[in-house]
């Protein structure tokens, strides 16, 4: 297959609910955690190569880990060893998703390596298939996988397909460093020690509120257990949020483990102001005007199909 190529686009994600339970003895939290796919996106391309490589480029490049340590060469690693196949392939990843901004970028590229290698070896596995890969790779990477909007429950990695009846606006603000997903559920159970943790449930008026696409009955809806312990780790995030909402945004939160930080507006228009106002505030390095949903893993070209 010398010269051959799959490139895959694979969707960033904000958690419009994110409801955490209690540590388990794992040490895993149960979740009720409602995914929606972002209009920001990475692009995977495989090649065969002579041994298993990854580079990365585009904005943070530096951050992403190039060895096995990386979801996608993990990836590409557990499909192999299902198949029986030496997993000499170079994945290249054109990043465009924050880098530990928790909008699940790394997530991103293990179910976009996935579906590419899949095409690239031309194995034709089925989503059932794919999706229990993922969900041995992570919490988060079968929504990437899936895309759309889905109640994970679990670990996250248990969907059911959510309907959403519009277009959701939103600007993102991503904000210098990252934040460890590790050290911010640490966090919360150092906050939550000694408290009463109620299992956690998706809100239905949140459900129904995507389901409508009415941005103004989803925003009052819109809650991240995780935000008081990504606030807590890092302060100056509350003023990002502030100088969103009194820019006009109908809501804000914190996405995932953060650090970047979700605004929920009425329409395009706003999201244009809404991000004009943070990054004239100074409190983020960049804001991203988007919209949802979005599909999730999709092979945008495949020069295999071409020479088979």
């Amino acid at each position: 297959m010398s010269g051959t190529e799959v490139t895959v686009r694979v969707p960033a994600k904000v958690n419009v609910q994110l409801a955490v339970g209690a540590a388990r003895p794992d040490g895993f939290h149960d979740l009720a955690n409602v995914f929606l796919a972002v209009g920001l996106y990475d692009e995977i391309t495989v090649t065969p190569a002579d041994e298993l490589r990854v580079t990365c480029a585009g904005p943070d490049a530096h951050q992403v880990p190039l060895d096995t340590t990386n979801l996608a060469a993990r990836a590409a690693l557990a499909l192999a060893e299902r198949h029986g196949i030496d997993p000499r392939v170079h994945i290249h990843i054109d990043k465009d998703i924050p880098v530990a901004g928790g909008m699940a970028g790394g997530s991103a590229d293990g179910a976009g390596a996935l579906l590419a290698c899949d095409a690239l070896w031309s194995l034709g596995s089925s989503q059932a298939e794919l999706l229990a890969i993922c969900a041995e790779l992570g919490s988060d990477v079968p929504f990437s996988l899936l895309g759309g909007a889905a109640l994970g429950v679990g670990r996250g990695e248990r969907l059911t397909p959510l309907d959403v009846g519009g277009t959701f606006h939103w600007v993102f603000a991503v904000a210098d460093g990252g934040l460890s997903t590790p050290a911010v559920y640490a966090e919360f159970d150092r906050l939550t020690s000694g408290t009463d943790v109620p299992p956690p449930t998706a809100d239905p008026a949140l459900l129904t509120a995507l389901r409508t696409g009415d941005p103004t009955a989803l925003a009052p809806t819109l809650t991240n257990d995780l935000q008081p312990a990504a606030l807590s780790l890092r302060p100056s995030l509350a003023t990002t949020l502030t100088t969103g909402t009194s820019a006009g945004a109908l809501a804000a939160l914190v996405s995932g483990s953060g650090p970047t930080t979700a605004f929920l507006t009425k329409d395009e228009e706003s999201a244009t102001t809404v991000a004009d106002a943070l990054l004239a505030s100074g409190n983020c390095r960049t804001a991203r005007v988007t919209s949802s949903p979005a599909a999730g893993a999709r092979v945008v070209s495949d020069s295999v199909a071409e020479t088979r």
